[in-house]
């Protein structure tokens, strides 16, 4: 079974449930999910923002595979993986982008480090441009 949450970023600069949940509407192991896209969303966002990067649009997905068909007290994750969609106002801004999602993926966030010790973690980002193509 695949349990999966998807986080946007709003205008608050905060990341909300793409359904509206909340933690108390979500079992134990979406939880995990949930926890671990929020530190994903928050450090890159930091990143991004150390950077002079506000992205017009930012959504994290993370998913897991549980090892029961369904959820259970004694099922656990033998994989995750993670997909960041992003829109930056300009061409110039995207390479930004990518390095701050790679350093969040790869070394700063201490949730994908923690995921890593449970399973492997698998990810894939997909950043756009805003800005009108020149002629």
């Amino acid at each position: 079974m695949i349990e999966k949450v998807t986080l946007q970023l709003s205008g608050d600069g905060k990341f909300h449930s793409e359904d509206s949940s909340s933690c108390e509407q979500m079992n134990p192991k979406k939880m995990l999910l949930y926890a671990a896209a929020q530190c994903s969303g928050q450090t890159a966002l930091m990143i991004m923002q150390k950077e002079r990067i506000t992205p017009t649009r930012f959504e994290i997905s993370y998913s897991g595979e549980l090892s029961a068909e369904e959820v259970q007290s004694e099922s656990v994750y033998s994989s995750f993986h993670v997909v960041y969609n992003v829109a930056c106002g300009s061409g110039d801004d995207q390479a930004k982008v990518s390095r701050a999602i790679d350093l969040t993926h790869e070394k700063y966030c201490g949730m994908v480090r923690m995921l890593r010790m449970i399973a492997p973690v698998s990810h894939e980002i997909a950043i756009v441009s805003t800005e009108p193509a020149k002629a």
